[in-house]
């Protein structure tokens, strides 16, 4: 141990050129010990009895000795000392250290400090140290910096701050670098702190003296007679010089905070030729461009590009170095500096692909359409043949072009290939031999123009017109065989009235009127996809239309196939017909049913489509609007891709005979495009099939709303006139009979027959007429004795509606039903505005026509 007085601990610290003396030593300790062994072994002659006031007087010494001991290490007046202090190694380290080094107390007293410590503090010995906050007291520029670190020892925190001391009586200024950190982690090295202090001036010269070189270097590069600019990898410009800045009426600030891109500043597709240097792993390449650059202002300036970019050792590009000369003088100084500018101009702005290549096919030369065209097909930068760019299976045709033009033949005929790339794309090749007199190194030119979108475009049509011709021959069949269907219909419930159920032959006529009810659903799904079917639409809320449909679509899908409803949230609401909605669904559920003959999954998905979302979608034809989004989807077999575009066309079926019409889907196409939806398939063969149903979003209009009721009366008859059969006969009226004169007007003299006996079987007097003509001179003739008008629309001479304008115009009060195969919409845009009329669609049974009679009767007027 060794005693030190408090004053020596907190007010005199030891000096790094006055080290303590090394206290403490073991031979000491192992003399003692002897002595005291010793005295005991000599006080052991003189006996127990003599010795024993000996020993006890020395015991009596120790233990008083241990206690001022034990006293004077609790009032601290005595301390351990640490070997580790004493270490002459460690204390050389510290107190020849070029930083000046000082350990302070709780109280901010030094306790240690070296010689450094001493010289940068101006301190002329140990006895005159002080700490950091003395040191530059009244020192306004060191101050704060002080403040901080004063704080951040008080808090056991690190903190560094670098303060610049101005010189005294005309001396130059001094760096410092100042630090503090605590002591240790203990909780009583803790409470000190050690502090350095580091002469950094000559580092901060040498740091100005750098940046003065770089400043004069940046000034030299941005007043150079020639643009210079940097592009990263990402194509963002990471310097520009005041030159280029200028030329393009750029401010140098905005440029130098990353504001550009090279798109920015390059017109047309000249990018896409800086980017599509071939890589070659750790070399650097230069490349010659001649492009045009474009100015804030939007004209273009023509340039010449020295374009230096560097490759890693992976091949990946570096940051670019290219200088830039302007060409604008050389359009007014020379003529033919001006012709070759105005010639790289028309190769580069051309909207087609243009490249030269050898007999190999290797590009010797391309424009920056073709550089843009390859980096958008994803062809790999290090091979250069043209024959990349096109599809495997038809490259065989470019390359036999490419050979006829080497050899020298001319008129080669175009190419239309399709080109590479992750999705279908095509372009038409024009090729065209080059002289070998002019260069040995190209064979030939070759002109590209895609094509993708005039294919798309063409096929779009095609379908659309196919779909519209075997829409118009559907309609026209399904009209005509409606009429048929009337009069069959007609005359089997004539033979019902006629026969007992008892009679031999009734169940012959009931096998009659059931297939003529079969052929007549038939018709309806023709009509369906030639979209001429009359439709009620009405506001419906899709999750609780599906939701209402569960039950049934799991008896239908059976226990094998597992059914999956995905409500959206919040859909928007949508203006369909339920019923017709419901066969949509139906019907395509039986497909999907069908297609997992093992059982599966089938799953039902509903969501809002916004038009910013629609317009991102890859489907042709749908304008960009707000749609609500029905998704039919299921685990099945798929779709083969060479009958995909054939889904939808009536009676194209892959089932077996007898097991389906071919208008299940047709169906549902005209039903979705009729509501002015759209319906897109997705498919593959083995991962099932998702059909994507996209119904327009309705927004409810006040004004529509208010006229509503006015709308409903004009046609409240039709509504229920347009139910199938089985729901007419469901609700059999008590009392069909009826009082009035009725003109039938129908060109098919069987059918017209047929209904005129029907009414007039239900008391009515029934006038017939076969077209419009004769049907104006039957009201002239009757003056005013006609209460209703029973016509049909497409009728010679003389259709429906200019019947009903005539009739209006003569007794404007008189009743009118229209009777047709073809859907009430096919016609009532001919019709003016405000008219009544109620609609019977055909074909349809005696019971339907005479209660459609009686209620128009009834409620018309």
């Amino acid at each position: 141990m060794t005693a030190e007085t408090d004053h020596d601990l907190t007010r005199e610290p030891v000096a790094a050129h006055e080290p303590s003396p090394r206290s403490g030593s073991i031979a000491l300790v192992l003399l003692v010990a002897a002595g005291l062994i010793a005295v005991a072994v000599g006080l052991m002659t003189l006996g127990r009895v003599q010795a024993q006031p000996y020993i006890l007087g020395i015991l009596a010494v120790l233990a008083m000795v241990g206690l001022f001991n034990l006293f004077a290490f609790a009032a601290g007046i005595i301390r351990f000392a640490d070997r580790n202090l004493d270490d002459p190694i460690i204390g050389r380290i510290s107190d020849h250290a070029f930083d000046g080094l000082a350990v302070t107390d709780a109280r901010g007293h030094v306790v240690y400090s070296n010689a450094a410590y001493l010289t940068l503090t101006g301190a002329t010995g140990p006895q005159d140290v002080r700490p950091v906050e003395r040191v530059f007291i009244g020192n306004p520029d060191v101050s704060e910096a002080v403040f901080r670190l004063l704080k951040a020892a008080r808090e056991g925190k690190r903190q560094q701050e670098e303060v610049r001391i101005s010189g005294h009586d005309g001396n130059q200024g001094r760096w410092l670098r100042m630090r503090v950190r605590p002591l240790g982690t203990g909780k009583r090295e803790a409470k000190y702190a050690v502090w350095s202090i580091a002469d950094i001036t000559r580092d901060r010269e040498r740091q100005e003296d750098v940046f003065q070189e770089l400043q004069h270097a940046i000034e030299y590069l941005d007043h150079a007679p020639c643009g210079f600019f940097s592009v990263n990898p990402a194509g963002e410009l990471a310097y520009v010089n005041a030159t280029l800045a200028n030329w393009l009426d750029y401010d140098l600030a905005e440029i130098g905070s990353g504001g550009l891109k090279l798109t920015d500043i390059v017109s047309g597709d000249g990018a896409s030729l800086l980017t599509s240097i071939v890589a070659v792993p750790g070399e650097v390449k230069t490349e010659v461009f001649d492009i045009d650059l474009r100015m804030r202002t939007g004209k273009t300036m023509p340039v010449r590009l020295y374009h230096k970019l560097a490759f890693g050792a992976d091949g990946a590009p570096g940051p670019s170095r290219t200088l830039v000369i302007s060409r604008a003088r050389d359009e007014r100084s020379d003529p033919d500096r001006a012709a070759e500018v105005r010639f790289m101009r028309f190769f580069d702005h051309t909207p087609m692909a243009i490249a030269t290549v050898d007999r190999a096919g290797n590009v010797v030369r391309a424009n920056a359409r073709y550089a843009k065209l390859s980096q958008a097909l994803g062809l790999d930068t290090s091979s250069k043949s043209i024959f990349r760019a096109v599809n495997s299976r038809d490259r065989h045709l470019l390359i036999a072009a490419i050979n006829q033009a080497a050899e020298g033949k001319a008129d080669i005929a175009p190419v239309e290939v399709a080109l590479e790339g992750t999705r279908e794309r095509w372009g038409q090749f024009f090729v065209t031999p080059v002289d070998a007199a002019e260069t040995e190194a190209e064979a030939a030119i070759v002109h590209m123009l895609e094509t993708t979108e005039r294919r798309a475009l063409e096929n779009q049509i095609n379908q659309s017109q196919k779909m519209e011709t075997v829409g118009q021959l559907a309609g026209g069949i399904a009209h005509d065989f409606n009429n048929v269907l009337s009069a069959i219909m007609m005359a089997n419930d004539f033979l019902l009235n006629a026969h007992k159920p008892t009679d031999p032959s009734f169940q012959d006529i009931m096998q009659i009127k059931q297939n003529a009810t079969r052929a007549a659903t038939l018709v309806r799904q023709l009509l369906a996809f030639s979209r001429r079917q009359t439709l009620r639409p009405q506001v419906l809320d899709l999750g609780d239309a599906l939701s209402d449909l569960t039950m049934l679509l799991r008896r239908l899908i059976g226990e094998k196939v597992k059914l999956d409803l995905v409500h959206g949230r919040d859909l928007w609401p949508v203006k369909v017909d339920v019923s017709q909605f419901e066969q949509v669904i139906v019907n395509l559920a039986v497909n999907a049913r069908d297609a997992m003959p093992d059982g599966g999954k089938l799953i039902i998905r509903t969501a809002n489509v916004t038009s910013e979302d629609a317009g991102k979608l890859a489907y042709k034809g749908m304008p960009a609007a707000d749609y609500v989004r029905i998704e039919v989807a299921d685990t099945g077999t798929g779709i083969p891709a060479d009958i995909r575009d054939k889904i939808f066309e009536p009676f194209f079926s892959t089932k077996e005979v007898g097991k389906g019409t071919g208008l299940g889907l047709s169906t549902v196409y005209g039903i979705v495009k009729q509501t002015g939806g759209f319906i897109y398939v997705d498919s593959e063969p083995g991962q099932g099939t998702s059909f994507h149903i996209f119904l327009p979003r309705h927004i409810a209009e006040p004004e529509v709303q208010v006229e509503q009721p006015a709308a409903a009366s004009a046609t409240s008859g039709a509504a229920k006139e347009a139910a199938p059969a089985a729901a007419a006969e469901a609700k059999p009226r008590t009392d069909l009979t009826g009082q009035g004169t009725i003109l039938l007007v129908e060109d098919e003299e069987g059918l017209r027959a047929l209904n005129a006996r029907g009414l007039r079987s239900r008391g009515y007097t029934v006038v017939e007429a076969e077209n419009g003509v004769e049907a104006m001179e039957v009201l002239d003739e009757q003056s005013g004795a006609i209460d209703l008008v029973v016509s049909d629309v497409v009728m010679p001479e003389m259709d429906g509606p200019t019947l009903l304008k005539a009739m209006r115009e003569k007794n404007p009060d008189i009743k009118f039903i229209f009777v047709s195969g073809y859907a009430e919409d096919a016609f009532e845009k001919s019709l003016p505005e405000g008219q009544q009329f109620d609609f019977l669609p055909k074909p349809f049974t005696l019971s339907q026509l005479v209660a459609a009679v009686k209620e128009t009767m009834t409620k018309q007027g």
